[in-house]
């Protein structure tokens, strides 16, 4: 099956750049050039990834990741030309797993493509028989096989990256990981000491689950990481 891949970003040249790099790598790759005309061909069809510069007319890329964050999991990749960490920040608290500035290397935006769509899919691997388990922590159903997590049988709304968060520290209850080690697992890469990644998607999932469950499950312990103490 082709993957489906949205680039949404009102510059055309870039855009056009993308598509070129994307559909030689076997992607389908449809283009939008506001917010609003996001929304509008997210509705028509069916995408696996959605790559989405922030400032652009109608609606923000911000404002676009923060409606579909309502309702879907779709990996989403963000453009920027701003480098400022606030608006790195920003963009992974609404949502996106994932966050490059312009100006990019197109093999760079093709590998981050690849990983995030490796990371949301895998559980699709008939290999992979151990995500096929549901985990029950704490009044948290966790299915690893259809990448959802629920609260009284409501579905709690998480990015890819806060899913994988969660799935790691559940299926290793009692073991203590710091951010270094979550980043490691879950993002794949090398760490620096001044990323605060981590630190944002765990603030934003203890947020959703907390108020989910009306307790908290995740537990800080200061100076060395966070864990899910084994039941």
């Amino acid at each position: 099956m082709m993957e489906h891949i949205l680039v949404v970003d009102d510059d055309k040249e870039i855009v056009n750049l993308i598509h070129i790099y994307l559909e030689n790598e076997g992607f389908k790759v449809f283009k939008a050039f506001n917010g609003e005309e996001a929304i509008d061909i997210f509705k028509k069809e069916e995408f696996h990834l959605i790559i989405i510069d922030n400032m652009m007319p109608k609606k923000t890329g911000i404002e676009v990741i923060r409606d579909l964050r309502e309702n879907h999991h779709i990996p989403i990749l963000m453009l920027s030309a701003k480098s400022e960490d606030i608006d790195k920040i920003t963009g992974l608290t609404v949502g996106a797993d994932d966050y490059l500035t312009k100006p990019f290397n197109p093999l760079e935006l093709v590998a981050r493509v690849k990983t995030l769509m490796r990371r949301a899919y895998r559980y699709q691997d008939k290999n992979m028989a151990q995500n096929d388990e549901v985990i029950q922590i704490s009044g948290l159903e966790i299915n690893k096989k259809v990448h959802t997590v629920k609260a009284n049988n409501q579905l709690i709304q998480l990015t890819a990256k806060e899913f994988e968060i969660l799935y790691v520290l559940a299926t290793n209850r009692g073991k203590v990981f710091s951010s270094e080690n979550l980043f490691q697992m879950v993002w794949k890469e090398r760490y620096y000491s001044s990323n605060n990644t981590v630190m944002v998607h765990m603030s934003n999932l203890r947020e959703k689950l907390e108020r989910a469950l009306g307790h908290k499950i995740i537990k800080t312990i200061w100076g060395v990481g966070y864990k899910i103490d084994d039941e």
